[in-house]
C-alpha cells in the first residue's frame, strides 16, 4: 500500500493522477490522507525555500509493506543542492514530492498541465523507487534515472528498465 500526504494545498488533480499511475506502475492500492501542515521550521528564509528533511521527517513512518508519499506545493531543498524534485529514505519507507519546479510556470513559461502531471507521476514512482531500495540508473530513459534537471524528467519515462524492474521486490 502507498499512502500520499498532501501537505496544506495540494490540487486534487495531482493526487488523483497520483494514485492512478502509483497502482498502476507498482500493482498496489494508493490512498490519499488528509492535508498535514507545513512545519514553520521549514522555510529558510535566506533561500525562500524548504528544508526537504524537516518535512521528509514529519511523516509517518510506512509499516511493513507500506509506502509513505509526502506531496508539497513548494520549492525544497537539501544541503548541497540548489533544489530537489523529491527526497527518499529507504529505511523509513517515506519519500517526499515537490511539485514547485514541475511547473513550467516557475520558469516564467506557460502553464502546461498534462507535462506538470506526468512531471508529478515520474518524480513520484523515482522516489518511492527508492523506499524500495533501488538505486539511480544509467538508463536516461528509466525512471530511477537521476534528474538533474527538468530535461532529464521529460526524457525518461515513468516505467522502470527492465534492470530495475527486476530488483523491485513487488
Amino acid at each position: 500500500m502507498i499512502t500520499l500526504v498532501p501537505f496544506e494545498q495540494v490540487p486534487q488533480e495531482v493526487l488523483e493522477e497520483l494514485k492512478m499511475r502509483l497502482a498502476e506502475v507498482f500493482a498496489t492500492v494508493v490512498a490519499a490522507s488528509t492535508p498535514i501542515p507545513v512545519p514553520k521550521e521549514a522555510y529558510e528564509p535566506f533561500r525562500g525555500q524548504y528544508r526537504a528533511d524537516a518535512l521528509l521527517h514529519v511523516l509517518r513512518k510506512g509499516v511493513l509493506q507500506e509506502r509513505v508519499l509526502g506531496v508539497v506545493d513548494k520549492d525544497l531543498f537539501v544541503p548541497g543542492l540548489n533544489f530537489v524534485f523529491g527526497v527518499a529514505d529507504p529505511e523509513s519507507r517515506r519519500a517526499l514530492l515537490a511539485l514547485a519546479r514541475l511547473r513550467q510556470e516557475f520558469y516564467g513559461l506557460n502553464s502546461n498541465s498534462h507535462l506538470f502531471l506526468l512531471r508529478a507521476v515520474k518524480e513520484a514512482v523515482h522516489e518511492l523507487g527508492h523506499t524500495w531500495g533501488l538505486e539511480h540508473c544509467s538508463d536516461p530513459r528509466c525512471v530511477m534515472h537521476f534528474s538533474n534537471s527538468l530535461r532529464d524528467t521529460d526524457r525518461k519515462g515513468y516505467q522502470f528498465c527492465p534492470t530495475c524492474h527486476g530488483k523491485l521486490p513487488i
